[in-house]
Parts: C-alpha cells; sequence; structure tokens
C-alpha cells in the first residue's frame, strides 16, 4: 500500500493532492495566484484533515520538477524534502510538462499520430514545451520555446492538442487551423501527478533528497525547436 502526497507549483496557481496506490483520494488548489508561500502548507494540512491522514501515513512525496515558476518551484521543493527529512520517506520528481501532458491525455481523445504539446508560460512570446505522442511517450524533452507564426508548420500533417499556461499565446496565430485543438482546462494540477508518481514509487525511482534541485529552465536559447524522430 502506498499513500502519496503530490505538489504542484510550477505555475501561478499551486495545489496538493493525495492518493493511495495510484488512485486519486482527494485535491486542493489556491483560490489565489501567486500564494504559494501563504497557501501550499494550510492546502496540505487541510487535504490530511478532511482524509482524516495522519502525515504519518505518508510512503512518499512527489513534487513538480519544472520547468515553471522560479519562486514557486523552489517553494513546492523546499516544503516537499522539509516532509520528506521529517518522516524519513522518499522524494519522487514528476516533470512539470510530463504531468501536463498526462493531464491532456486524460482530457482529449487523443489517438494514433496525434501530438500533445503542454507549455508553460515564460513571458513575452516564449514558453516552456515538451511533445508527447498519443501514447505519452516524449518526442522532444521540455525546451524553452519562442512561438511564432511559424511554431506549428512542421506538424501540419498531425492533430496537434495544446493546453497550459503558455498556450493562449498560440490562439491568435493557430485557432483557426483544423488539426489544431486548444484544450481549456487547468492541466497544472497535483492530481494529474498521480499516475506518473505512483509509477515511479513501485520502480524505486526516487530523488536524492537532499541534493535534488529543480529544472528551473533557466539556460534559455532563442529559436525554434529542432524536432527530430517524429514519424
Amino acid at each position: 500500500m502506498s499513500l502519496i502526497l503530490h505538489i504542484e507549483t510550477a505555475t501561478q496557481v499551486c495545489s496538493a493532492a493525495l492518493s493511495r496506490d495510484g488512485v486519486l483520494l482527494a485535491e486542493a488548489v489556491a483560490e489565489t495566484e501567486m500564494s504559494h508561500a501563504s497557501t501550499l502548507m494550510p492546502l496540505i494540512d487541510e487535504l490530511f484533515k478532511k482524509q482524516n491522514i495522519l502525515k504519518e501515513d505518508l510512503s512518499a512525496v512527489s513534487v513538480s520538477s519544472g520547468p515553471g515558476s522560479y519562486t514557486g518551484l523552489r517553494i513546492g521543493v523546499s516544503t516537499a524534502k522539509g516532509i520528506c527529512y521529517s518522516l524519513g520517506i522518499p522524494l519522487i520528481a514528476v516533470g512539470s510538462l510530463h504531468s501536463a501532458a498526462s493531464a491532456m491525455k486524460e482530457i482529449s481523445n487523443a489517438t494514433g499520430t496525434d501530438l500533445l504539446i503542454p507549455l508553460i508560460d515564460a513571458r513575452r512570446m516564449e514558453a516552456f514545451a515538451a511533445i508527447f505522442d498519443a501514447s505519452l511517450n516524449e518526442l522532444r524533452e521540455p525546451h524553452p520555446w519562442i512561438l511564432d507564426h511559424s511554431s506549428l508548420d512542421e506538424f501540419s500533417d498531425r492533430n496537434i492538442f495544446l493546453a497550459g499556461t503558455g498556450a493562449d499565446k498560440l490562439k491568435a496565430l493557430y485557432s483557426s487551423f483544423s488539426n489544431v485543438v486548444f484544450l481549456n482546462e487547468n492541466v497544472h494540477r497535483a492530481a494529474f501527478a498521480t499516475g506518473i508518481a505512483y509509477k515511479k514509487f513501485q520502480d524505486s525511482a526516487f530523488e536524492n533528497t537532499a541534493y535534488f534541485e529543480p529544472d528551473y529552465g533557466k539556460d534559455f536559447v532563442p529559436g525554434k525547436p529542432v524536432i527530430k524522430g517524429l514519424k
């Protein structure tokens, strides 16, 4: 039996969730944007209280590992580390875009050669993005992307699903394209990390709690991504 706490702080709105053996028990989402420092622990405490579960019952903590908000990720990882240290339990890292892609797979009807592209706002016409196929295989690892009218041209023969806090930047450019679908749901939620985290728990794919650092997406190299190996 595994009881995992999930923490998501990569974007403006933080959230926390509890799952048992990969099944979501409950989730709490902050009502105020950019309030991670003041709301994250109360969210977590409320989760345990409502589920009548003790923190001591936890098997592990999963946390969004980026890319995303520098401040948000620092708060999330620091909180996760503190809980892991105090309880002597393992830390699990879940990529922010991987978790978002999992949400997109659940929400959309993506199949076959369809592509899932989650995007996290990186200011101006920039976003952090990754590309997944309909089976959630990562075709392009998380990368910084300057968005323009030609960003999706090489995928004109595929159905493309876009979502996340950075997706709106492409709406004005691609909203009329028949092969481009924008998903409006919030895909940056702790609940969507449950399946990924549970698989890592089963595989004992844990992080070194002392030395783990999130991917802030600092190494920003302007330009369009070169995506290879798409068939």
